[in-house]
Parts: structure tokens; C-alpha cells; sequence
């Protein structure tokens, strides 16, 4: 990509005014996204995105700068120019980098660019034509496929020279039921850190049933009550509450400015005794994974919650210098465009005791979220908002009938402590998060779980 030469004399113009800790941080990405509306192609297109990051920090201040021109020349100026913002003793650097060689833990059998446009159009179709003859309810599919194959070399002031290559593929199925005007929607996204090997060893059929099943169940579904009521939620991308609600007041990014519920908190029981939460970016080819972060440390197994306890934080470099704590490997970032920050990866409840059918059986009364969809959350209060994509009600420990339109109100650390069953079915969700430095890829996942009181909106019916 850049040769260790010229990196080294970027980090040194870096440093000149006396900038205690400089990096960059070079981007190779290739991606291609397919759309596909009805059973037509809508889209193909293929890109490139190619360029470097530089950043330069001193005490607890940092400057940020990119360019996607890599010439010498451009590449000094603009270190020199970050450095300005600098205010200290002008000095001479001589670097000497140590290149680091990975041992990839994320094994890519078909890199996606050797796979034809055809055969990933063939793909998308057999989702369409299993989606669409799930019901005669099913009006429209929209199929979406994408990868990406991003390679970058992350070098600092430390020594630090490394490369890194990550692969990543998805399937994104949307199927919408209609019924009279009503129309509803269901979608199923898997993805992974591989190759195109993901797709051609997952059963799409079952994805695209499941999309058609949640649109056509919930266009005949009633409205669902509203009020304080327990709610029973479901694994995989269920999830994605305590990603949202949770999750991101752990990272370092608010921890270490004090705006986080969390913050100052270690040691403490923040939730139930059955919660263990953990975030792991060492999970062998999952959405979220990667074998270094975005700032070449190592990823790794952070235990967050344990047995109710906060035990840690999600931590990058400038977040650890600001809390006087050492990174967790959790420094992520969109592209070269973005300066990194502490960010989640594969983050998770952790699997309990109850099997599913115990936890229905043992509840008089709940709402059922099958499936969640988007929402909103204050990641400062961790109050949220979470559209319930497929919903159900329990009566008297059995599923009675589906209801739609409720949405989740309420503030995280309550959820967490109001959790007072834990299911046996851990799974994973595939989602992208964003925050500060960009849009990245996360799994989010849980077992079923079931919480005594959460506030529920719905509406009665016309």
C-alpha cells in the first residue's frame, strides 16, 4: 500500500511540534451492492475507496486529517498541517517501525470479486421467488446483496506497522404484505466476515420465509394494547436493545466525558443477577469481528456485566488516556475518513437457564416481540423507543395472537434490572451502527429474555 519509508516520515512531521502520539491509518476498499425490486434488478454498482488517515495527539487533544491523495509530498504537507494545531517543542524524530504479522483468525474461502455479478443475481432471485410464493398476501420483495474487502495498514509513533484484510458479505430481504390498504413489512439480513462462501452455504429460502412470514402475519394482525405490561423479547437481533440502550453508554466515547449512566460505576450493580453481557471481536468470522481494531490492537473477549456487576468498559486509545486505562481493542471507524473511536463489536446477553418454552409457559401476561425494527435512543440517559416488528400477545403461559403497531418505551439500565427470566437460545442479529466515527458492521444478540414491566405504545383499532 505505502511503503514503511514514507510512513515514517509522515509520523515524524507529525510530531514536529511535539505531539506526544501520532498514527495512520491507510484504506484500500473495494465493495460492490447489488438491488434487486420484484424479482428486477434495480442496481449494481461496484466501487473503490482509497486513502489515509492522520492522527495526531497530544495530552488529551487530537487532530483528525484525511486525503485520498497519496503523493509524498501531499501526505507531509497535511501531516505538518495537523501538527500546527500542536502547541509544543519543535523537534527532530528518527522512527524506526517493527512490522507486525497477523495470524488471521477469520478464515475467506471465495473472495466475492471472483464470484460473477450473475451468480450473486441468482442468489438474490431465489430469496425473491421464496419470498414472494410464501403467501398470495406477499405484493412486493426488495433483495439487496453487498460486500465489501477492505485492506488497511495501520502505523504509530509507538512502532506499530501492520496490515490487515477484512471481507464481508450480506443479504438484506424485505417482503411487504398487503391487505386491503394496510401493508406491512418483514425483513431478514444475515451477514458475516467472509467470503462469498456465507452466502452459498446459508439457506436463503429460510430468510426470505421468514421476511414473508412477519409482513403477512402482522397485516392481519390487531392493534396492540398499550401501558406498562411485562415483555418477553427474542434472541438474535433482539439484542439490539442493550446494544442501543446500553451498549454505547459503555463505550469510552461518553464514559470518559462523564455523560454516561455507567460512568464511575465499576464494581456495581447496574443489573439483574442473570445479566452477563460481554462484547467479543474475536468470534470467528462473525458480522462484527476483526483480528485488530482500527488502531492495530488486538480485538478481544470484554466482559462488560457480570452477574448483574459492571465490570468494564469498551476502551481506544485516546478514551484510555482520558480514563487512564488501557484499550480493550474496541477502536473502530467507518473508513480512512473518520478518526476512530471506542465502538462495540459482537455484544451480547449471555446465554441462562430457561429454556424458551419455560419462559412462555411461566407467564401470565406479556407482550411477545418476536422481532424488533429501528428506534431511537438518548445514549447519554439510555432512553429509548423500539418499533416492534413482530408482536404477539401471551395469555395464561401460551402464545394467544399476533397484535402490531407497539413500540418500547423506556430507559435501559431500568431494562437490565427489571430482567427476571433468561433463556438458553443465545443467537446473533446482524445490524450497522453508528455513532461518531461512521457506520460500521455489529452483530448484536441474546437469548430470549423476559422483562417484568416495560411501557408499551400501541393504539386501538378504527
Amino acid at each position: 500500500m505505502l511503503s514503511q519509508a514514507m510512513i515514517e516520515d509522515v509520523l515524524a512531521a507529525a510530531l514536529e511540534t511535539g505531539g506526544d502520539f501520532a498514527d495512520v491509518f491507510v484504506e484500500d476498499k473495494t465493495s460492490t451492492s447489488i438491488s434487486m425490486i420484484g424479482g428486477g434488478v434495480d442496481a449494481a454498482l461496484t466501487g473503490r475507496d482509497y486513502g489515509i488517515g492522520i492522527r495526531v495527539i497530544s495530552g488529551l487533544f487530537a487532530v483528525y486529517a484525511y486525503s485520498n491523495d497519496l503523493r509524498r509530498e501531499n501526505l507531509i504537507k497535511i501531516a505538518r498541517s495537523a501538527a500546527q494545531a500542536i502547541r509544543g517543542t519543535q523537534r527532530d524524530l528518527t522512527l524506526d517501525l517493527r512490522t507486525v504479522s497477523l495470524n488471521h483468525a477469520h478464515p475467506i474461502q471465495i473472495v466475492p470479486a471472483s464470484v460473477t455479478k450473475a451468480k450473486k443475481i441468482e442468489l438474490m432471485r431465489r430469496a425473491h421467488l421464496a419470498a414472494k410464493s410464501y403467501d398470495p398476501l406477499i405484493s412486493q420483495t426488495s433483495i439487496s446483496y453487498k460486500d465489501e474487502d477492505q485492506k488497511v495498514l495501520i502505523a504509530n509513533s509507538d512502532g506499530l506497522f501492520i496490515e490487515d484484510r477484512r471481507i464481508r458479505t450480506r443479504l438484506y430481504v424485505e417482503a411487504v404484505a398487503t391487505l386491503g390498504r394496510e401493508k406491512q413489512v418483514g425483513t431478514s439480513s444475515p451477514g458475516a466476515h467472509q467470503g462469498f462462501e456465507f452466502l452459498e452455504n446459508l439457506d436463503i429460502e429460510k430468510h426470505a420465509r421468514i421476511a414473508a412470514h412477519t409482513a403477512k402475519t402482522m397485516v392481519g394482525a390487531e392493534f396492540a394494547p398499550s401501558g406498562k405490561i411485562p415483555v418477553i423479547i427474542d434472541n438474535e437481533f433482539g439484542g439490539v436493545i442493550f446494544h442501543e440502550a446500553c451498549g454505547h453508554g459503555l463505550e469510552a466515547t461518553s464514559v470518559a466525558k462523564k455523560v454516561s449512566v455507567f460512568s464511575d460505576r465499576v464494581g456495581e450493580l447496574v443489573a439483574s443477577p442473570l445479566v452477563t453481557a460481554i462484547d467479543d471481536g474475536t468470534i470467528q468470522n462473525a458480522w462484527g469481528s476483526s483480528t485488530i481494531d482500527d488502531e492495530g490492537t488486538p480485538t478481544q473477549r470484554n466482559v462488560l456485566i457480570e452477574n448483574g456487576v459492571l465490570k468494564g468498559y469498551l476502551i481506544d486509545k485516546l478514551g484510555g488516556k482520558r480514563m487512564g486505562m488501557e484499550s480493550t481493542g474496541s477502536a473502530r471507524r467507518e473508513s480512512y475518513k473518520f478518526a476512530p473511536t471506542s465502538r462495540m463489536n459482537n455484544t451480547y446477553i449471555a446465554a441462562g437457564t430457561s429454556t424458551p418454552e419455560e419462559i412462555i409457559a411461566n407467564t401470565e401476561y406479556a407482550l411477545y416481540a418476536k422481532y424488533l425494527g429501528g428506534g431511537s435512543v438518548n445514549t447519554a440517559t439510555g432512553d429509548f423507543n423500539f418499533v416492534v416488528r413482530e408482536g404477539y400477545i401471551v395469555k395464561n403461559g401460551k402464545i394467544e395472537k399476533p397484535v402490531r403497531g407497539a413500540t418500547l418505551i423506556g430507559k435501559g439500565i431500568d431494562v437490565l434490572q427489571k430482567i427476571d427470566m433468561v433463556g438458553n437460545n443465545l443467537g446473533f442479529g446482524q445490524g450497522m451502527c453508528g455513532s461518531i466515527s461512521g457506520s460500521i458492521p455489529a452483530d448484536v444478540g441474546q437469548p430470549m429474555i423476559r422483562v417484568s414491566e416495560i411501557t408499551v405504545g400501541g393504539r386501538k383499532g378504527d
